[in-house]
């Protein structure tokens, strides 16, 4: 195995994680355990995805063959992809978290005025 597709293959694997937390924070955002405001998966997909959008650009600049010589191109490319959705995906969960108010703030409210 080539380090270029070892890069190549880890972008991949790092940006799908990022999409599957990115997704579930976008679909939880109130987060798993607790209260929390899910900030930390928001996050999480973020870095992922700009992690494997890195590795996969640098494997991408660095292959001086094709798609199918074995320099890992193709992975590459399809990190750059996963990676993209990831950042997409935990970018929507940062705007909708941002939007929506949280609900110790709203709790906290209705002991003042009731």
């Amino acid at each position: 195995m080539s380090s270029g597709r070892l890069g190549a293959s880890l972008g991949a694997v790092l940006g799908l994680i990022g999409v599957v937390i990115g997704g579930l924070a976008l679909a939880r955002p109130a987060g798993r355990f607790g209260t929390d405001s899910g900030r930390l998966g928001i996050t999480m997909a973020l870095a992922a995805g700009l992690i494997a959008m890195a590795l996969g650009g640098l494997v991408v600049a660095t292959s001086d063959g094709g798609i199918g010589t074995g320099n890992g191109l193709g992975g590459a490319i399809v990190a750059l992809v996963v990676g993209l959705i990831a950042m997409v995906l935990g970018g929507l969960a940062l705007a909708r978290s941002r939007r929506t108010p949280h609900r110790h703030t709203t709790a906290s409210a209705d002991r003042l005025t009731g």
